[in-house]
């Protein structure tokens, strides 16, 4: 069955397209190059030329993210600029490898990937956050990097790796002296999903948690003004997109070093979004949502924004916090979660816990234990604990590995011994259809609540709001049966560029034309779940 994680987005590759722009209309366009003649004997096609000539903008790019979504924005940024400026995008003669230092499983897999390419005689330019955190690192020596908030640059680094030089882009932007949020927002993209646009809306974060990696990459918190992520989701919407996700370290504290917040930011959005459309508000931690709560409950009620919020909580115990650094104690997180619970009837709270951080006794585990029986929370991402090296937790005493297993396990145990959607068999709900699930035998729709609704795969659903029934529920999805003589409403108020259209290039846009209304849900204002 699918799991809950079958609908995200895992990597960026092989997002080919016909459409793309030739060599000749690259950005940066090569005008005065002449490959040299050859003899007769020696001609070569097309092909074999752009397979193996040393012009830049010829060659075929592979490019990889492991991560948040965040991390996913910038790989498509990265891919859309390449494919625009004439590189082909799929498994060839460079390796792009977008990294992740959350976890250390996440960062071996990219060190795998590199030691794999370097086997096969690939090309490699890395990214992400692991060599922005960490650039000397000995299996990164002679590699070209990209830096997170350098991503603009990217066609520049592959050109010059191409060639067999190695380039290493590490700055910060600054305007002022004041530090940016990175790259512009207007830059070529190429969506995995064209239906789904992810936006960053600023990077870093204010806190200095003691396990995290992430805040050597991303710094302090730099937000993007109001204005350009409203006219970056108006452009995306322009181009058949029916779901933004805002993304970012910590969106609650969206705002604060610009003289700004998160509400105003969500409410200049909500009057962006067309009919049947819907945004999903990305992480926030619990002291910089506090302040916003009423706004919050108001914007997470209207009729055209997911009633989700991941808040993480990542220990029930405030001594573990405190140890964490976290800023905040556990009934600040209950007060949050209460508080939405009963202004946003309905909501789904996801939140994050984190098993055997160091100090952490069996008392802790047990508070932490008791929180989930409180909330039965129906999306958590449980973590054992793995110290990362550099920060301050991997200095800490650590709790024994077999312990750390054993807490893990009992945690997942509990959390799947209750399912969160039984109670939903039997409603008509409205939801909103833009994946595919893992197993290819479904198409991924959420409902109000961002639960994962499985429906029948077939193809005029896709990127429609349409109406089912709910008959069977799994502990992370349920599955809707479509509801006879209700029309699919398309939200979309574009076409949506193909599979692998770079975003961001389009001369004209032409109007899509609406298919009808989807019956009571969640299209018009005075319907809300």
């Amino acid at each position: 069955m699918p799991s809950a994680c079958d609908s995200l987005i895992d990597d960026i590759e092989d997002m080919v397209s016909f459409n793309e722009p030739t060599p000749h209309e690259r950005q940066s366009a090569r005008k005065c190059v002449v490959p040299r003649s050859r003899k007769k004997k020696e001609l070569v096609t097309n092909e074999e030329l752009q397979a193996d000539s040393l012009i830049p903008g010829t060659q075929k790019i592979w490019v990889k993210t492991w991560g948040c979504s965040h991390n996913n924005s910038d790989g498509e940024y990265m891919a859309g600029q390449l494919a625009a400026s004439g590189y082909k995008m799929t498994e060839a003669d460079l390796w792009l490898l977008n990294s992740c230092t959350v976890k250390n499983p996440a960062e071996d897999h990219f060190r795998n990937s590199i030691k794999k390419a370097q086997e096969q005689e690939k090309k490699v330019v890395v990214a992400g956050c692991v060599p922005q955190a960490q650039p000397r690192m000995e299996y990164l020596k002679g590699l070209s990097i990209i830096g997170v908030q350098q991503i603009d640059r990217v066609v520049e680094v592959v050109d010059e790796a191409v060639k067999g030089h190695s380039v290493r882009l590490l700055g910060q932007k600054k305007d002022g002296g004041r530090r940016l949020g990175g790259a512009r927002l207007d830059l070529p993209k190429i969506r995995k999903n064209p239906l789904i646009e992810i936006i960053s809306i600023n990077t870093g974060c204010l806190n200095a948690c003691t396990y995290c990696k992430t805040k050597h990459a991303r710094g302090d918190l730099a937000s993007y003004p109001i204005d350009e992520l409203v006219e970056r989701a108006r452009q995306s919407f322009q181009e058949g997109v029916c779901e933004i996700w805002l993304t970012s370290e910590d969106t609650g504290a969206y705002g604060r070093d610009i003289g700004t917040d998160l509400p105003t930011l969500l409410w200049r959005l909500v009057e962006e979004i067309p009919e049947g459309a819907m945004l999903r508000l990305g992480m926030t931690n619990p002291p910089y949502i506090l302040e916003h709560l009423e706004e919050m409950a108001k914007i997470l009620n209207t009729p055209r924004v997911y009633a989700f919020l991941h808040v993480p909580v990542q220990s029930a115990s405030d001594s573990v916090l405190m140890d964490m650094k976290r800023e905040y104690c556990v009934d600040d997180f209950r007060r949050v979660v209460d508080f939405l619970k009963e202004r946003v009837p309905g909501i789904t709270i996801a939140t994050d816990i984190i098993c055997g951080f160091p100090g952490e006794t069996e008392a802790d585990f047990q508070e932490t234990m008791n929180l989930v029986k409180c909330y039965r929370f129906p999306s958590l991402f449980i973590n054992q604990f793995y110290p990362r090296p550099g920060t301050p937790a991997a200095k800490m005493e650590q709790v024994p590995a077999h312990v750390k297993k054993q807490r893990t396990k009992e945690l997942s145990q509990l959390f799947h011994s209750y399912n969160p959607y039984d109670h939903k068999i039997g409603e008509r709900q409205c939801v909103l259809v833009t994946e595919e699930s893992f197993d290819a035998q479904y198409y991924v729709a959420h409902n109000k609540f961002y639960e994962q609704v499985l429906v029948p795969r077939q193809a005029e659903f896709k990127g429609k709001m349409i109406e089912v029934d709910i008959y069977e529920s799994g502990k992370h999805f349920l599955k809707g049966r479509p509801v006879e003589d209700s029309k699919p409403f398309t939200p979309s108020i574009a076409a949506p560029l193909e599979r692998g259209e770079v975003s961001g290039l389009m001369k004209n846009v032409v109007p899509f034309l609406l298919l009808g209304n989807c019956g009571t849900c969640f299209l018009e204002p005075q319907h809300v779940f």
